[in-house]
């Protein structure tokens, strides 16, 4: 038994569940649509290109929750999930999880986004592990901030240290798959690191160092 762990945005789904949910939030009325989507458009192309300080990204996308409670959230969130995210799972990773599943491994999703996306989604695809970004409450209402370590390049590295401590774990035999440059520091910690969809810059050093490349689009 191995664990088996997965980037979650264009690995397991085909699409970005964070963009997807700024898009949503501007359905319901909690952002301005113009305004609101051309920066987040803007921070995702920092994000493609390797230059984003996640803290400034989340810092505006979690704007429109300040306020509003997580049971208020999880209200829209899993009709969202269900709407607009389960039709965008790969169907390749579905299949490459029960693969995981049947051979005893410990499946687990580290993202970059927002526990609570990330968590409504795993569970769609019958996962219960997760790391993700945490978000500060206060008084049972969301803040607008984060809190502790954000799952984002070394900072995944980290989280993900702290947990196999936590769950007395290891890396022996472990894979990782993902499709961004921005997780190269834990792909090269893994024992089975595989890339899926990648980005031009991941796709040359899965090259070089003959990593497995894999198509789920």
């Amino acid at each position: 038994m191995a664990l088996a762990i997965f980037d979650l945005d264009e690995t397991l789904i085909g699409g970005d569940c964070a963009s997807l949910w700024t898009q949503e939030m501007v359905k319901l009325g909690w952002a301005d649509a113009e305004s609101f989507i051309a920066q987040e458009e803007e921070l995702m192309r920092q994000y493609a290109a390797g230059e984003l300080a996640m803290e400034d990204y989340m810092a505006f996308t979690l704007s429109p929750l300040v306020g509003r409670t997580a049971e208020e959230v999880a209200h829209v969130v899993e009709p969202f999930v269900e709407d607009v995210i389960e039709p965008i799972f790969y169907s390749d990773a579905t299949r490459c999880l029960v693969t995981h599943r049947n051979a005893g491994d410990r499946i687990l999703v580290i993202s970059a986004s927002a526990h609570f996306l990330v968590s409504a989604i795993a569970a769609r695809l019958k996962i219960e592990e997760v790391l993700a970004i945490d978000l500060e409450q206060q008084h049972g209402h969301y803040s607008g901030r984060t809190q502790g370590v954000l799952t984002y390049r070394d900072g995944k590295v980290s989280r993900l240290q702290a947990w196999l401590d936590e769950q007395d774990e290891s890396l022996d035999g472990a894979y990782f798959y993902s499709d961004s440059r921005n997780d190269l520091a834990l792909l090269q910690v893994v024992d089975k690191p595989h890339v899926v969809n990648p980005d031009p810059t991941l796709l040359q050093h899965a090259q070089q160092a003959g990593w497995p490349i894999l198509n789920w689009r």
